[in-house]
């Protein structure tokens, strides 16, 4: 590398990019500046041309609030939606635990009648042998 180069390194693209676009902006400045119109016309045209992009720009920016507000209410009514479909099912849910729980507890008497039965009879059992077996 020459002196030259180190001094001056290159640019990277980005940076040659941003001076085309200042240049560019500069440039039409300049050219709206020394442009053989009027002072008056001039600032006739700049104040059109600022009161269009006002006015695009209210433009733009009812679009987005109707599209922002019907895309809240979208989100809402889908939200919604889903709440009471997970409540529904938890009230199947807890519907299905509530039978199964009395279902339970149904077979758990039968189960405690059974046994105390059983138990009876085997207490009978028991004594009819004990007494024959004493006799």
């Amino acid at each position: 590398m020459n002196k030259a180069e180190d001094q001056y390194p290159v640019q990277s693209g980005s940076t040659f990019a941003k001076g085309i676009f200042i240049g560019g902006l500069l440039g039409a400045a300049a050219a709206l500046l020394f442009a053989p119109k009027p002072g008056r016309e001039l600032r006739g045209d700049l104040s059109e041309k600022v009161g269009m992009v006002t006015d695009r720009t209210k433009e733009v920016a009812a679009v987005v609030s109707d599209k922002a507000t019907e895309l809240a209410k979208t989100v809402s009514t889908k939200t919604s939606d889903i709440a009471k479909t997970v409540n529904q099912g938890r009230n199947d849910v807890m519907e299905s635990v509530r039978k199964a729980s009395a279902d339970v507890a149904d077979e758990a008497t039968k189960a405690t009648s059974e046994v105390a039965s059983a138990s009876e009879e085997a207490k009978e059992d028991a004594r009819k042998e004990l007494n024959s077996t004493s006799l």
